[in-house]
């Protein structure tokens, strides 16, 4: 205020919001459970509950419905809640504790001269534990309920029982799950039937936290039903809630505890699965799913810390090329080639990767998987003997996550936070198809159908990428990824080196080296990389050695005769029918010059650059055809 004025200051204080103040009661001490209200749609446990409060401490139990007629059964002394209230249930269940006899009982403050009048005055008995959990509405809609159905699922009377307990857990007892009877039970034998202020405060933001999300559940859900122009509008609030999935050990670092999964369509199979494990899964398998769903072909992905290493596809057939250079002697399944293509794209850089594939994993996959080193999957299913192997690398701790292939975000908004900040975008649902190549800008054209099948890869890669991102992808594999840089030409070059890399290990040079006995698949990768690096020359002489007792001595001299520029040109010379996609446009044409070193024919990005025919011109030059497909892809 300072500085705007005496008459700005007092508008400005007459807006506050009004604040009611605290009522004055008795202090917060254990408090004696002499009744307890039960109403609860999921009757697990509440029958041992129920005889631990009658049997062992005395409770009178008051209940509604179907909850009463358990307890009954059971033989429990129950007192219906329409003797309480002296109103039965009506409106088909729609009213039955929504009563001032009810939330009178939960509401007064103990101690309190005027409450503790009005309770006498209107024969309120006073309720010290409250039972409920909430009506199924979730469950109503993931079964595929109508909309009335849905409606008829939202819980009115149980929410406000909830939220009147948990305001006044300075007296009352809130108990909103199974899973929270048996501490309920161990406070009361410490305590002789009473229960501890701590734990009726812990019990009541469990509380509020569980109406927050159930409302928050209801309110997006009423999101996806309202006519699509208003979805194209920001609403003035959004409700963020969520169910506790999954515990995790902690977040991006050792000291970002606790750190937690909400809300997952994901169960664990084998493993325990850490942050960065699930932000990898989520990504990866977002990224195969829509290659499959665009190119309807097995699908898999390689990524490291969020963004993909490498992505597969299984089809066409593996070439006797590949089986030479990937090592693969085996017979495989389309599924089991799509992750060797993914890993074999940067195999380096894929070490301790998570995986994702599109389709359940069969067991010539699991074989395949078996022998990298990588810390976990994410697929639709898992074949009972593909899991069986899967279980066992890592001494066991190899995550294995299984997803509903069926599951879709519930609502068309995401939300993140950055620094306690809050937003919220629509999600990306735009699935990129072959359709999307149509508008060809150069005068070269694309008539190959592998090369609209590797655009489209190209193009979903950039999609899940770090932007700024260019891919280049080539017979069904990306060969080069360049994620996350500032500059797009810097991309276009870091992407371009892991593709030379990539090329030069089918070189006939590297064909020949021969390693000892009991060298590690890993060690084999590694090594070959260092040599196409070459400048041993130059290299410390303990970092040359490490590298030359990988061989066996009458193989060292083969080892160190390194690939001259002039192999390089002349092997790099031979790449051709490389597709490129960037996640957003080309700003100049030294992106396409840097490109069509290595062997680009094929080029697809958004388009809408004031340089774009300055970069259709480039292309034009260098005989590319290159698609304007109007679809931005930045990932942040």
């Amino acid at each position: 205020i300072l500085g705007f004025g005496e008459d700005l200051a007092i508008e400005i204080e007459m807006s506050e919001p009004h604040i009611i103040q605290e009522v004055a009661g008795t202090e917060a001490a254990p408090v004696k459970v002499r009744r307890a209200l039960l109403s609860v749609s999921d009757k697990k446990g509440i029958v041992e509950f129920g005889k631990a409060l009658q049997e062992k401490y005395g409770v009178e139990l008051v209940s509604t419905g179907g909850t009463a007629r358990t307890l009954r059964e059971a033989g429990l002394s129950v007192k219906d809640v329409s003797e309480l209230t002296a109103s039965p249930e009506m409106l088909d269940g729609r009213v039955k504790t929504l009563h001032p006899k009810v939330h009178g009982g939960i509401l007064y403050v103990r101690g309190n001269q005027e409450h503790e009048e009005a309770i006498d005055t209107h024969k309120v008995l006073p309720i010290d534990m409250v039972i409920v959990n909430l009506y199924a509405f979730e469950a109503a809609v993931n079964s595929g309920r109508g909309f009335d159905a849905c409606v008829e699922n939202i819980d009115i009377g149980g929410p406000s029982m909830v939220r009147s307990s948990a305001k006044n857990h300075k007296y009352v007892t809130i108990v909103t799950s199974p899973d929270q009877y048996n501490q309920v039970v161990e406070n009361m034998h410490q305590l002789n039937g009473a229960t501890s202020p701590e734990l009726r405060r812990k019990l009541a933001a469990q509380a509020f936290a569980l109406t927050a999300q159930y409302d928050a559940a209801i309110s997006n859900w009423f999101a996806t039903q309202i006519e699509d122009d208003d979805k194209k509008i920001a609403p003035k609030q959004i409700a963020v809630g969520g169910k506790l999935s999954l515990p995790l050990k902690y977040g991006c670092n050792p000291h970002q505890a606790p750190a937690a999964l909400y809300d997952s369509p994901i169960v664990v199979r084998n493993g325990r699965p850490g942050y960065i494990n699930i932000l990898d899964a989520l990504n990866a398998y977002q990224l195969v799913r829509e290659l499959r769903e665009s190119l309807q072909v097995p699908a898999a992905a390689s990524f490291k810390h969020v963004s993909p290493a490498g992505a597969g596809l299984g089809e066409p057939a593996i070439s006797k090329e590949e089986a030479r250079v990937y090592d693969i002697k085996e017979e495989i399944t389309p599924l089991a080639l799509a992750y060797i293509r993914a890993r074999q794209a940067d195999p380096m850089s894929s070490f301790g990767d998570f995986v994702a594939l599109s389709h359940v994993v069969d067991l010539a996959t699991a074989m395949v998987l078996k022998k990298e080193i990588s810390d976990g999957i994410i697929a639709p299913g898992f074949e009972p003997e593909a899991l069986q192997v899967l279980a066992t690398k890592k001494n066991g701790n190899f995550v294995c996550l299984e997803i509903d292939p069926a599951y879709k975000p519930p609502n068309h908004l995401e939300y993140r936070q950055v620094f306690g900040v809050g937003m919220a975008q629509k999600r990306n649902d735009r699935l990129f198809l072959t359709s999307d190549l149509n508008n060809i800008v150069t005068k070269a054209r694309i008539h190959s159908q592998q090369a609209i099948r590797d655009l489209v890869l190209a193009s979903i890669t950039c999609k899940y990428t770090q932007s700024n991102s260019v891919c280049y992808a080539r017979h069904s594999q990306v060969i080069g990824v360049g994620a996350g840089q500032q500059s797009r030409v810097d991309c276009v070059k870091l992407a371009a080196s892991k593709l030379q890399t990539w090329w030069l290990r089918f070189h006939p040079k590297l064909n020949a080296l021969s390693f000892k006995s009991g060298v590690k698949r890993q060690e084999k990768v590694n090594a070959r990389v260092r040599f196409i690096q070459g400048a041993f020359a130059n290299a410390p002489s303990y970092e040359r050695d490490a590298y030359l007792n990988l061989f066996e001595s009458d193989q060292q001299e083969n080892a160190l005769n390194e690939l001259t520029s002039d192999e390089i040109d002349v092997h790099l010379a031979t790449l051709s029918d490389v597709a490129l996609s960037s996640d957003a446009f080309f700003p100049f044409r030294d992106n396409i010059d840097v490109a069509a070193k290595y062997g680009v024919q094929y080029i697809a990005q958004a388009g809408g650059s004031v340089q774009d025919q300055a970069v259709i011109e480039a292309c034009d030059q260098h005989g590319i055809a290159m698609a304007f497909t109007g679809v931005r892809l930045f990932h942040h």
